[in-house]
């Protein structure tokens, strides 16, 4: 555990991570994953630089955490089947304008992520997309699909989500701002 400027933070080394990612939690967590044989002054650096905006945002979180639901197995299993349904005949609805080849469709308790996608063609979705308003659970649903015709961001990518999602970038927004509730 490190401190700089009064935010207590864990690094966490790896040798997947490209660059260095700070990721910031609900329950006050400040986690900083690192690049193997990164230099520790820039991530000192960087926390510094951000320090304002990372307490700000533990703040919020901080204001809001207790109203989020808590998560545990039973929970998630309780509501797995029902998230399965919901993801499959939503992917069924708007795949038929994409047509795109999807392998597998899976339902877990992720606790950063909203879904994946693999490029074997397998969707993954957190079972936590029950409890969102259906525009921004169709919203996830699309960006997950669409990704099996462009496998990353790139303008090509937000065309397609915006064939059928085309208020995206509200929604997109709206999750961001809005999506830690539901974890």
């Amino acid at each position: 555990m490190a401190e700089k400027n009064g935010i207590r933070y864990t690094i966490k080394w790896s040798r997947r991570a490209k660059r260095l990612k700070v990721a910031l939690y609900y329950d006050g967590r400040c986690v900083a994953t690192v690049p193997v044989g990164f230099d520790i002054r820039i991530v000192e650096n960087f926390i510094d630089k951000k320090s304002k905006w990372v307490l700000d945002r533990l703040d919020h979180f901080g204001k809001i955490r207790y109203g989020a639901p808590r998560s545990s197995r039973k929970t998630f299993l309780d509501n797995k089947d029902a998230a399965l349904a919901l993801a499959e005949e939503r992917i069924g609805h708007f795949n038929r304008l994409y047509g795109f080849k999807v392998a597998h469709i899976g339902i877990r308790d992720q606790k950063t992520r909203w879904g994946s996608c693999s490029r074997s063609g397998n969707l993954n979705f957190n079972y936590r997309i029950i409890y969102l308003p259906a525009e921004l659970s169709d919203y996830i649903i699309v960006h997950e699909l669409c990704h099996l015709g462009s496998f990353d961001h790139s303008k090509r990518f937000w065309v397609l989500v915006g064939r059928t999602v085309p208020n995206y970038l509200e929604l997109r927004k709206e999750l961001r701002k809005e999506g830690i509730r539901y974890f």
